[in-house]
């Protein structure tokens, strides 16, 4: 086991390295950016006013048309908010040094491109599946947009391992981890509680899970930011001395905390990028399932809200555990992950503060539990219908409880592992449709925010459809196109008189020799 662990870990410290996906993540979002005119910054007031115009605890429900857009937001959302919020910044900076934050953000900046554009492409390429239920995701526009199926199907095997199976079983881990800390429960309790909760939200499909994250996801964010607050606020005398930290450290990583961190440049670039990137999940491929999914007029419209969704990940939650670290002075060289989370609220707000990221780190990861799945289920349906979601309901339930009280440090390494691979064929297929989404984004500005008829949406005169209808719609289609117009005709002696019956078929007979 020890021997497999270390083969895996070097090859995610080169898969997540900084000659490999890092560039290949930045650089893309540094490619959008200026293919489609700073976006996140021209449309940023835009994006902001319709995610929160139509802010709501208790939407539409959720049914075979999709979800509405901030229910979809809300999914996203809940994935992207995780134990990388709390656990994988504390990381950044007890690695990397305070500085990681300055590229974390930089890299959230160009990321904030690359999710739109996976939101648009999600919107464009979205399908309905067997049922009638919308569904969509990278596998569609790398499929019919790339026109590769071996690539689509690479990718989904990927995200049903990476995050319905491997992710979710970490995510799981990490909430029975922090209740043994924190309140000192049996993880097997944990693992329990967490199995029956999941296992309702997931029997009750797309309108359970948009009707818990549109709830969850508001009011966990809204009591970490109160917490965090709290805390930043009662040291605010710091906080001067936290943005210098960050900035310095992003150049001097070792300046920037006296030599208690004695990390390069390098370090604070690749812990920062990469911890940001896992965090956000921007060209990962993940988000676009839940924008799939979203009833919007115009696909540019969910770019937007993917946009928001990024902002509040990093430039919100995130950064409110950086500065409560920074703030605190919780930062010794020796304490990370979640520990140093936990030593930080705790200097903070005293005994409560262990129990107060243990209750957000439920919330956190719980929710992702439940953005993960629903991501990975729309794989399982492209890949092999509805037929076998039940089982891999099963299996992701069993994988939870798993999850709960074993705790293998193979299994998150692959889980690294698995996620960092599912981000290949996504960025391939982005690059590949850029022009497309480019496109769409003139539409949106050109047409419909002028009031004209647009090219793309609902309400286009010809609504554009990249993917054909779901396989067995198509067979059944041809079935009826084959014999339509037809009606049975009775046999001379069933009593038909000659009148009676089609003219072709009387002329067909008069026409043929009689034995």
């Amino acid at each position: 086991m020890d021997q497999a662990t270390q083969i895996v870990q070097g090859i995610n410290s080169l898969l997540w390295g900084i000659y490999c996906l890092i560039p290949l993540l930045v650089g893309t979002g540094i490619y959008f950016t200026f293919k489609l005119r700073f976006v996140q910054v021209r449309r940023f007031g835009r994006a902001v006013r319709q995610v929160f115009g139509s802010f709501s605890l208790f939407g539409s429900k959720a049914g075979k048309e999709g979800m509405s857009s901030f229910q979809s937001l809300a999914t996203a959302i809940a994935a992207q908010i995780g134990t990388g919020n709390l656990a994988g910044v504390a990381t950044a900076i007890a690695m990397g040094g305070p500085g990681a934050i300055f590229w974390m953000w930089l890299a959230a900046f160009f990321g904030m491109a690359t999710i739109f554009s996976e939101a648009v492409l999600a919107q464009l390429f979205r399908n309905r599946d067997a049922s009638g239920h919308v569904t969509g995701g990278p596998a569609y526009y790398i499929r019919y947009g790339l026109g590769s199926k071996t690539l689509a199907a690479f990718f989904s095997v990927a995200i049903i391992i990476a995050l319905g199976f491997i992710g979710n079983m970490v995510q799981a881990n990490s909430i029975a981890d922090a209740f043994k800390t924190a309140f000192n429960i049996p993880t097997w309790a944990t693992g329990i509680a967490v199995f029956m909760l999941a296992g309702f939200i997931f029997i009750g499909g797309i309108r359970r899970i948009a009707s818990v994250t549109e709830k969850m996801v508001p009011l966990m964010a809204i009591v970490y930011i109160i917490g965090s607050v709290t805390v930043i606020f009662g040291h605010w005398d710091m906080i001067a001395k936290a943005f210098e930290m960050i900035f310095v450290g992003a150049f001097n990583p070792s300046a920037a905390t006296g030599g208690v961190i004695g990390a390069t440049v390098k370090e604070a670039v690749r812990y920062g990028v990469a911890r940001g990137l896992f965090s956000n999940e921007a060209g990962m491929g993940s988000t676009p399932h839940a924008h799939a999914v979203a009833r919007v007029k115009h696909p540019v419209q969910q770019g937007f809200a993917a946009i928001v969704g990024l902002f509040i990940d990093t430039f919100v939650v995130l950064n409110m555990t950086a500065f409560v670290i920074l703030c605190t002075g919780a930062i010794d060289g020796t304490t990370t992950g979640i520990a140093l989370t936990q030593k930080a609220f705790s200097t903070g707000l005293g005994e409560i503060g262990n129990g107060f990221v243990a209750v957000c780190l439920l919330f956190f990861a719980f929710s992702t539990i439940v953005g993960w799945y629903f991501f990975a289920e729309q794989n399982v349906k492209y890949l092999f219908g509805q037929r076998l979601v039940p089982v891999y309901r099963v299996i992701v339930l069993a994988f939870l409880m798993l999850g709960s009280f074993l705790q293998v440090t193979l299994v998150w390494e692959l889980a690294d592992l698995f996620n960092g691979l599912m981000v290949i064929p996504n960025l391939i297929a982005l690059i590949g449709l850029s022009k497309l989404v480019g496109k769409a984004l003139d539409d949106y500005e050109n047409n419909y925010s002028m009031g004209l008829t647009p090219v793309y949406g609902e309400l286009a005169e010809h609504p554009v459809k990249f993917v054909p209808e779901p396989e067995q719609r198509l067979h059944g289609q041809k079935k009826r196109r084959r014999f339509a117009g037809l009606r049975r005709v009775p046999r001379p002696e069933e009593g038909a008189s000659e009148e009676a019956r089609p003219a072709e078929t009387a002329a067909s007979e008069k026409s043929e020799p009689k034995a």
